[in-house]
């Protein structure tokens, strides 16, 4: 029998705190439009505040800022050099930069000729970079000097036809541009770049070409990025993201920001551009508002952080929970005023509600859990900000958003409030016009009534709270029965000693299931028994979900965005292993 559709009825609308209308207004804009209008509107804002380090304990910063009217000039010559290097409307361009202000004149001077953006993680090995710049067809990278040796190791087995090499320095002022310059010569890092036939530098360009780009005819139903993504299934695929994909996610973010002050944020820039929720929430965001974004290329150590929120008094400060659980945890933590805090999103992985709740004693400030992914540009929900939050909740669903789970055998919808659990769908007007040259998995992914099949397992309650339980890949399988890590996670954060955690299967090479084991990362000055964390965790788990192994580690293997990498460790157990068998 047919599940009734009750969370279509949209439940969760009574716990939209005051302000966060049910729908809203899309502007039919482009992101181009979206600077210039910002640009028009906030011209002597603070745009961007490039923030390196501070000298004379604080009174003079090096780095610098560009105003609103100072970004959109740079933009506008920016998108001019590119059109005469022959870059079109449609043509994707490689950005390889870590969080400056290269990469948002960059973003926005392609979304001024109608290009397709292709964020590139810097960190990519050259086999990666490979693969990303021969799939996405991209003629045109815009990378930092000290990437350039990676890219010339497989160039030739690329489309790359140009190539804009930037260095940090580019955008400063004087003296800060010359501190910076000697200081980045004499690290090991320090690559030369010898002018070629095709290799063009950033600073160059914005020198040589006035701020005549030319018009070119770009609609909101134009595609504006590719992501890359592991998805749910396969290898990584370009999501194909369009400017009104992105613009209606800002819309919603800035809704749901109910105490976002037009041209009086500052938002703290500290997590990557180059993925879809910096990109979205830390920068495209603070231009919609007129932000000021205060741009750190380098939260570690979280010091870092902490030193630009207490001389910056950011106000707003999307992160993930490996931040603010460094913060919380630092030893001198009292020492920073970090007051001037008013709202953080977390995402990209389980936010614990002691750690909200100690964020939010330090700071004054409000911390909730958010969710969203690649696919959906890509916030889908979040727990209100000023309103209630539920521990171990991503929220509910933000504006003109639909989502349901759904039973992962009959695909029937199931009923809210029910204990049961189901891959968690949903449907709105920032899910991706779909994956570049993958029909077959954007068919799998996105059905044809539009739901965007997440492959996360969830449950949501009577009120319209969706919990994430899992990743239907990171299920663990123990003699027959399934262990969602996120179960086993809970537990070990209760745990007073332990500060990180996380819990993966290991695949047993006699029985052919699991062994749950468990990685933790103790508080400091902590240091607890492996005896010590199971016996803790029979008080509170069923037995098969006890992890039969537990590794104390100083940290875990993480993404420049804070996500823990599970594989990363399944594949050292695995060749530990292999060798074992090897010597045996």
């Amino acid at each position: 029998m047919r599940t009734r559709r009750c969370n279509l009825e949209k439940i969760w609308l009574s716990y939209y705190e005051p302000g966060v209308p049910p729908t809203l207004t899309y502007p039919e804009i482009t992101l181009s439009d979206m600077l210039s209008n910002s640009a028009k509107t906030y011209a002597d804002h603070t745009a961007t505040n490039f923030v390196l380090r501070y000298l004379l304990g604080g009174r003079f910063t090096v780095g610098g800022k560009l105003t609103y009217r100072q970004l959109n000039e740079k933009v506008d010559r920016m998108a001019t050099a590119l059109y005469q290097l022959g870059v079109r409307k449609g043509d994707r361009v490689a950005v390889m930069l870590p969080n400056s202000p290269h990469y948002i004149i960059t973003f926005f001077a392609c979304m001024r000729l109608g290009a397709i953006v292709v964020n590139t993680n810097p960190t990519y090995t050259g086999r990666e970079l490979q693969h990303q710049l021969h799939d996405s067809g991209a003629e045109t990278i815009v990378l930092l000097n000290i990437f350039w040796p990676r890219l010339r190791e497989v160039r030739a087995e690329t489309p790359v036809k140009r190539v804009i090499v930037a260095h940090v320095f580019d955008t400063l002022g004087f003296p800060s541009n010359l501190l910076v310059k000697s200081a980045q010569r004499k690290t090991p890092e320090w690559v030369d770049v010898m002018p070629e036939q095709d290799i063009f530098f950033f600073q160059h360009l914005l020198e040589k070409y006035g701020p005549t780009p030319p018009r070119v005819s770009v609609t909101p139903d134009d595609i504006a990025l590719f992501q890359y993504t592991g998805g749910t299934t396969g290898l990584p695929k370009a999501a194909m993201l369009t400017h009104r994909n992105l613009i209606a996610n800002t819309v919603q973010i800035a809704a749901w920001l109910t105490r976002g002050e037009p041209g009086g944020e500052k938002m703290m820039a500290a997590i990557p551009f180059f993925h879809v929720y910096g990109m979205t929430v830390a920068m495209i965001y603070s231009i919609h508002m007129g932000a000021e974004i205060v741009i750190v290329p380098n939260p570690r150590p979280i010091d870092n952080v902490m030193n630009v929120i207490q001389r910056e008094r950011c106000t707003l400060f999307p992160g993930v929970p490996a931040m603010y659980i460094g913060i919380i945890n630092h030893p001198k933590v009292n020492e920073y005023n970090l007051r001037s805090v008013k709202a953080c999103i977390s995402g990209s992985a389980p936010l614990p509600m002691e750690v909200q709740e100690k964020f939010g004693q330090l700071t004054g400030g409000r911390l909730v859990e958010g969710f969203g992914m690649t696919e959906a540009s890509p916030v889908t929900h979040c727990n209100p900000v000023f309103g209630e939050r539920r521990a171990g909740s991503i929220g509910i669903p933000v504006p003109d958003t639909e989502a349901k789970v759904i039973n992962l055998d009959t695909g029937e919808e199931i009923e809210p409030g029910s204990d049961e659990t189901g891959e968690l769908c949903v449907r709105g007007p920032q899910v991706m016009k779909g994956y570049w040259q993958r029909p077959e998995e954007t068919a799998q992914t996105i059905d044809a009534d539009g739901w965007l099949h997440t492959g996360d397992i969830a449950r949501v309650d009577k009120d319209g709270y969706f919990y994430i339980v899992d990743r239907k890949k990171d299920m663990i399988n123990v003699g027959g029965l399934k262990v969602l890590p996120r179960d086993v996670e809970e537990v070990l954060f209760m745990h007073p000693k332990v500060m990180e955690a996380v819990v993966v299967g290991i695949p047993h090479p006699q029985r052919g299931d699991d062994t749950v084991k468990a990685f933790i990362v103790p508080k400091p000055g902590e240091n607890p028994t492996a005896e010590e964390i199971k016996e803790f965790c029979k008080l509170h788990l069923a037995p098969y979900k006890v992890p039969r192994e537990v590794e104390f580690r100083s940290e875990l293997p993480k993404t420049l965005v804070g996500k823990v990498l599970r594989r990363v460790l399944v594949e050292e157990e695995k060749a530990k292993q292999k060798a074992a068998m090897a010597t045996a």
